[in-house]
């Protein structure tokens, strides 16, 4: 049925707002003559997305049959997405706008008009990634930090108002409002969109791609959707679809319902186990079976947001009565949620626990009562522990800690804190903070933390001043049905105060420790603890002094904020004291399930949303008084340390430089496993001992005003300073130290990374990066790549990659290179000295293996095969044009 016409599949629905027209994958089955109805619910509507798009050209027939014989085909199929909608926020948000202000510069100057590089679908970007918790523990935290974070940004916040009047379909969240995935949830998705074309109203489901790994929230509310690469999302703003292989599905059962006490943040810990043991990167994870009847919205939304920990592309949940439920409590419209309802249904899009299971490529089963309260930690997400084997597991990891130090593991110091006196030792919490979207979207575990607060408080217990702690909720909303509770005031009497409405903690902007605190840390080498309820805990990313991390609901947030250290069984020793010197347990202030819900039912409502949302684009007055500069084209100013025009467009031109065999490189890196995008590219403080402080410096910053190097992504200069800078990064190269350092092998001399960079580029010698399994894990930060990319590296070898930041390395027109099952660089003897050269680069397929010669300093050569993970076509042309803007920008100007 290869002859079809797609046209013939657009049909008319009914809604109380009208008739509008879809086009229909029900009638598609006809057309074709091809049963679709058990395909996985993401694979319809990703069948939708080529049916609707179909042109003959970008999409054509054969996507379409591709998509409808899904789970047939044992070869790589490659297919087109391309999605309705982007969103960003500002910290991987700043350097798109920059580039697409730099390709406007190229346009100009070729005589062209810039306004032909401008979003063609709808741009949403929120500033959440800039608020630091500077102040705590006081009621005029949140607008003091607030007031700082202006202090630091003001330049790049005029950059987004210059961006938000220069291009179109681009629309700017101020800050203060909240995290750009929980404002997602809450106001800007859909579910289904309609739209005007050619003189139809369109019905269609909302779908998106995302510069924050943790986009794929949005798949809670079954909106189709995850992170990508800045590179990428902005090839996608301009009218580019996602070119991705066919995807896997595993489907995730759920059955029964969650025990009394335990959260959906505890669940969400369970599954990110349980997937990461199954092994599921580059897939769809589907969620469905009778157990999601017992799954309340927010729920969902806190599974899917962790999907990159448990490494999938997506956590998708279809759309159900539930879905209807919470549009509704959010303030949607009658309209909107009538509509969702017809247009799912018609769709085949709506699941019911008495329909047919999907065929999934693979399965895998969870009863929620089996799941019990935990943590995760101290540095990895999936790394789950049980609450009752805390104590334990935080024993055995000081004592590994320290079974090379002799260190003392009971070891115990007092310090002065503001005229009184606190001790520390290992374990000890110096942060507690309720914190990131994937919890504090979440209304149980919110209103769960505010009664713990409560009971606490009523039971006369208190926070140490050691502890530093915080709430920096999602979004506006949170602090209004916390103050219609009544609950914020037992958060406040704990210190729990308000501190921003933003990321904060959970990216690394957890701000200084009280500098006696940092100073008994570093001087006693002390092993403290950071407790949060965020979705990452990677080495030296929540603070650079506090080595150990662990994930939590935000009630237990609380509970290990009042007692003050990690080393404790909360299943069975007592919180603390109360002023009658009897002991608190953690089960004497633990709220029932009923009591949550009781106080959900009265103080969570749609007229909160509403009054939130209705000026969700309005700024304050710090906003709204900016200076801002006018105009298409944007003046750079050479004196900025925060923007400026990105050199990858230098030297562009229209013809492609074909690109060679690598030849004679050495390595700038070898890496272990689970190198992060943390290590490679930093959020968080900038060192004014290393190359990026100095540079600074040398500009007349001063270290007060660094800021982070989050917030300087759009200054090049900055960025690739920073890039494998992070205090935690091992190298092999130089056994037994951390931090961005290497060896500049010609002359065995040690240096910076940064150093030992423009020494290579000196003498025109290209680099490699040798690493292992996971590598690229975590966020999706686009300048991990281009950092490695200014840095002279020209290949990274890996075990295996992470998907979004080999996408985006592909991107920036570096090449990932994967060794062959089993190989890694011990097994073949590599030490990392050699000299390589990398071979049959000139006449590249997808998934081409390739030949890699290594030769030491005897002349000694070493020969092994590795495979290209250009995966498609399509990124074999953005290799070719040396990145994916640069394709773009040869094809919009050849059309033109």
């Amino acid at each position: 049925m290869s002859n079809f016409n797609p046209l013939e599949a657009k049909l008319d629905l009914d809604t109380a707002d009208g008739k509008k027209v879809y086009y229909s994958i029900v009638k598609l089955q006809e057309l074709i003559n091809k049963d679709v109805s058990r395909l996985p619910f993401s694979i319809k509507i990703l069948l939708e997305n080529v049916l609707r798009n179909y042109d003959g050209k970008i999409v054509n027939r054969d996507d379409i049959l591709a998509i409808a014989n899904w789970g047939t085909n044992s070869d790589p199929v490659e297919i087109p997405y391309k999605p309705s909608r982007v969103i960003l926020q500002d910290f991987t948000g700043v350097p798109c706008v920059v580039d697409l202000a730099a390709m406007r510069g190229v346009v100009s100057r070729m005589g062209l008009d810039p306004a032909k590089i401008n979003p063609i679908v709808p741009v949403d970007l929120v500033i959440d990634h800039s608020v630091q918790v500077d102040y705590f523990a006081t009621p005029e935290a949140f607008l003091k930090n607030v007031e700082r974070e202006y202090e630091r940004n003001g330049e790049r916040y005029a950059f987004l108002r210059w961006a938000q009047q220069a291009f179109d379909n681009f629309r700017v969240v101020p800050p203060g409002i909240g995290i750009v995935h929980q404002v997602n949830l809450e106001y800007l998705a859909s579910v289904v969109i309609s739209k005007d074309v050619n003189g139809d109203t369109v019905v269609f489901p909302d779908t998106l791609v995302g510069t924050d790994s943790h986009t794929t929230m949005i798949n809670g509310l079954s909106v189709m959707g995850w992170g990508v690469g800045g590179i990428e999302a902005e090839a996608c703003m301009l009218g580019q679809p996602v070119y991705m292989l066919m995807p896997e599905v595993i489907g995730f059962k759920l059955n029964g319902q969650l025990s009394e006490g335990v959260t959906a943040t505890d669940l969400v810990l369970t599954i990110t186990e349980m997937l990461r043991q199954k092994g599921v990167v580059g897939k769809f994870v589907e969620f469905f079976g009778t157990g999601l009847s017992n799954l309340p919205l927010a729920d969902r939304a806190t599974i899917s947001n962790m999907a990159p920990e448990y490494g999938a592309t997506m956590g998708f949940f279809p759309v159900d009565g539930e879905t209807l439920r919470y549009l509704s409590t959010t303030g949607r419209s009658e309209h909107l949620i009538d509509l969702v309802e017809k247009y799912t249904k018609a769709q085949s899009l709506y699941i019911t626990d008495d329909m047919p299971d999907p065929i999934y490529t693979d399965t895998l089963e969870l009863n929620l009562s089996s799941v019990v309260s935990s943590l995760a930690g101290p540095n990895r997400p999936q790394d789950r522990i049980s609450l009752t084997d805390m104590k334990s597991a935080y024993e055995k990891t000081i004592q590994s800690s320290l079974k090379d130090k002799k260190g003392d593991i009971n070891k115990t110091v007092d310090i002065q804190l503001n005229g009184s006196v606190g001790q520390l030792s290992n374990g000890s919490v110096v942060i507690s903070a309720i914190t990131s979207c994937t919890n504090t979207s979440n209304t149980s575990v919110m209103v769960g933390a505010g009664l713990v607060a409560k009971k606490a408080v009523e039971k006369g217990l208190s926070v140490s001043p050691t502890v530093k702690t915080s709430l920096a909720p999602g979004s506006r909303v949170v602090t209004d049905y916390l103050e219609t509770a009544g609950l914020n005031t037992y958060l406040d009497k704990l210190g729990f105060n308000l501190v921003g409405y933003g990321c904060t903690t959970c990216i690394g902007n957890s701000g200084p420790l009280h500098e006696a605190i940092e100073g008994a840390i570093k001087d006693n080498d002390l092993n403290c603890a950071s407790v949060l309820s965020g979705n990452r805990n990677f080495e030296g990313r929540i603070h650079p002094q506090v080595k150990l991390s662990y994930l939590a609901s935000p009630p237990l947030v609380v509970a290990y904020a009042l007692a003050g250290t990690v080393n404790i069984d909360l299943s069975k020793d007592p919180l603390g004291q109360n002023d009658k010197g009897e002991d608190v347990y953690l089960k004497d202030i633990w709220p029932t399930q009923q009591e949550i819900r009781d106080t959900i039912e009265k103080s969570v409502t749609p007229e909160i949303f509403n009054k939130e949302y209705e000026k969700v684009f309005e700024g304050d007055e710090n906003w709204d008084s900016m200076e801002i500069p006018e105009g298409n084209l944007y003046e750079w100013n050479v004196d900025s340390t925060y923007i400026q025009e990105p050199p990858f467009f230098k030297d562009f031109g229209m013809d492609i430089n074909e690109t060679g065999d690598i030849k004679g490189a050495y390595v700038f890196a070898l890496l272990g496993d689970s190198v992060t995008t943390d290590h490679i590219s930093p959020a968080g403080h900038i060192p004014k001992d290393g190359p990026a402080g100095k540079f600074l410096i040398s500009k007349g910053v001063d270290p007060y005003d660094f800021n982070s190097f989050g917030s300087r992504r759009g200054n090049h200069d900055i960025m690739m300073r920073g890039t494998f800078a992070n205090i935690r990064i091992k190298n092999q190269l130089l056994p037994g130290t951390e931090g961005g350092v290497t060896v500049h092998i010609p002359t065995g001399k040690a240096t910076t990374m940064f150093e030992a960079s423009e020494q290579y580029r000196k003498e025109n010698t290209p680099l490699i990066v040798i690493g292992g399994k996971e590598y690229g894990t975590g966020s999706s930060r686009d300048w991990a790549a281009k950092g490695t990319l200014l840095l002279g590296i020209k290949a990274v070898i890996a075990e295996s990659f992470e998907r979004i930041h080999r996408s985006n390395l592909v991107g920036m027109g570096v090449l990932p290179l994967q060794f062959k099952l089993g190989d890694c660089a011990s097994s073949l003897g590599l030490n990392g000295f050699e000299k390589y050269d990398i071979n049959g680069i000139n006449n590249l397929t997808p998934m081409k293996d390739i030949d890699v010669i290594a030769v030491d300093d005897k002349g000694n050569k070493k020969g092994f095969t590795v495979i290209c993970r250009l995966d498609s076509p399509v990124e074999i042309d953005y290799y070719r044009n040396s990145g994916i803007l640069q394709t773009v920008i040869r094809q919009m100007l050849t059309q033109n």
